[in-house]
């Protein structure tokens, strides 16, 4: 009854904890910024790992009731594996940007040396293009295994593939059944992904490409 209810509801409730983990971060950056409280903003950044593990037991849940991957597993998916990789970097950048300007507001410096060597290697545009690289090979990497994945469950061997890797006019036509993917489902996050992965190689490599652009 219990796993029934959760599965009924099972995006009201990952929203919910997703706002939570919004509102933990931002408890994590007034108590760590303005009331100078270090321990308090320690609490907030382990209620942020603790909802996102509880993402994951929900996700789990629900498989467990359903036995089938649904849009919500993969969405949910998609989230941790973001939290894990890039946004820790993202995380990290907005702790350096925050503490830049309370410390410009309270006219002292909050940064450590080692923050201010970050801050002005990435105004080295020789840097920057080297870390767009980095980070587009490893999607890169990334998305070759996920599409493999997905397209695993939708055809029976690698030769059922290869088809689909020379002719992609199956792309444009709005069908999962012309297409590699098992689902609609499959289908959409796919195409998605594809695009997604398209224009963030070509945003990456712009900047090896293009590197007296502005920084």
């Amino acid at each position: 009854m219990k796993l029934a209810f959760i599965v009924s509801h099972q995006w009201g409730i990952f929203i919910i904890i997703e706002i939570l983990s919004l509102v933990s971060l931002l408890l994590f950056g007034v108590f760590r910024y303005f009331l100078n409280k270090r321990k308090v903003s320690t609490i907030m950044i382990l209620t942020f790992i603790a909802l996102l593990l509880l993402e994951g037991l929900l996700a789990i849940l629900v498989y467990t009731e359903t036995n089938e991957i649904s849009t919500f597993q993969i969405v949910v998916l998609i989230f941790i594996l973001y939290a894990c990789t890039f946004g820790v970097l993202d995380f990290l950048k907005l702790d350096r940007w925050m503490r830049k300007k309370v410390g410009e507001w309270r006219g002292t410096s909050l940064l450590t040396e080692k923050d201010t060597r970050i801050l002005k290697r990435q105004k080295n545009s020789k840097y920057v293009a080297k870390k767009y690289r980095i980070s587009s090979m490893t999607h890169t990497v990334i998305f070759i295994a996920g599409q493999w994945l997905l397209w695993s469950y939708g055809t029976n061997h690698m030769s059922e593939m290869l088809p689909y890797i020379k002719d992609w006019s199956w792309f444009t036509e709005g069908r999962f059944e012309a297409s590699p993917y098992a689902n609609e489902t499959a289908y959409h996050i796919g195409v998605l992904w594809i695009i997604v992965f398209a224009v963030d190689f070509i945003y990456s490599w712009s900047y090896t490409l293009f590197p007296k652009r502005k920084i």
